[in-house]
């Protein structure tokens, strides 16, 4: 897990990589966490997948990943790292709005679990409605080549938000509902430990089978605008609350970040 480049923050976070992440819906940023947090977030996350329920929700995707969401709301440990200042500080610059938190999710492939993770955009999902800016910070907690499991995105894709919610364990499904875009460019990011991607909530992205013996780890903190208003789609998140549809995601379950 070695990293050899120093802590991005929002004072030397260039120009180019905010255009960028507007530009194609997507960004790696180098470094958004120290090495020593690296190794102390693997450890509690690895703790965890075998205390907290997953949220995958049928065998198929269980075999993809184990999905653990909110966790911030369970483990303090982890909450020092949903509210780290410095990746929401990134996020809000990248975005270029106020945010708020939607959730948070430890995101671990099994070795050899041979099973990609299929192109998908996320914010069909979300039971959201006046967000235009959603941004999911994805951190390598361990490093991540391309055979552990990294992520291929489709450059300015975040642009389509007329799309219905895919399937993200079938190939063809996004490229069923627009076909268009599987003659689109795509580009492999592989990680190291510390790195991050940051990427559109409509920004439509996929994950490599991880076919190594170590296990790819990896902590997404996903922010929304700070006017989202819930619509009333059912969701793990909100289904509890006793939402009801127009209401904003605010208050303290939704905290204002960055």
């Amino acid at each position: 897990m070695s990293n050899h480049h120093p802590q991005t923050t929002v004072a030397n976070l260039p120009d180019e990589t905010i255009q960028a992440y507007r530009r194609d819906g997507f960004v790696h940023v180098r470094g958004i966490i120290s090495q020593n947090e690296v190794a102390a977030y693997r450890e509690v996350a690895l703790e965890l997948q075998h205390k907290l329920k997953s949220h995958t929700k049928d065998r198929v995707a269980e075999k993809i990943f184990t999905q653990l969401v909110n966790v911030w709301r369970d483990d303090d440990r982890i909450k020092r790292l949903t509210m780290h200042a410095n990746v929401a500080s990134v996020a809000t610059k990248l975005a270029g709005v106020k945010l708020r938190l939607w959730h948070d999710q430890i995101l671990i492939k099994q070795p050899k679990n041979n099973a990609p993770t299929e192109f998908h955009q996320d914010q069909p999902y979300w039971p959201h409605a006046h967000s235009p800016n959603p941004i999911t910070a994805w951190i390598a907690l361990g490093d991540v080549p391309v055979e552990r499991g990294c992520m291929t995105f489709i450059p300015d894709s975040h642009q389509r938000a007329d799309l219905t919610v895919q399937n993200l364990a079938d190939a063809r499904s996004l490229f069923t509902i627009c076909p268009e875009l599987q003659w689109a460019q795509r580009v492999t990011v592989p990680l190291r430990a510390g790195d991050c991607t940051f990427h559109h909530g409509r920004c439509a992205h996929m994950a490599t089978p991880n076919f190594t013996d170590k296990a790819r780890v990896a902590h997404a903190i996903i922010f929304m605008d700070e006017g989202t208003i819930y619509s009333g789609q059912q969701h793990v998140v909100t289904d509890p609350l006793g939402l009801k549809a127009g209401e904003p995601l605010a208050g303290e379950k939704f905290p204002r970040l960055g």
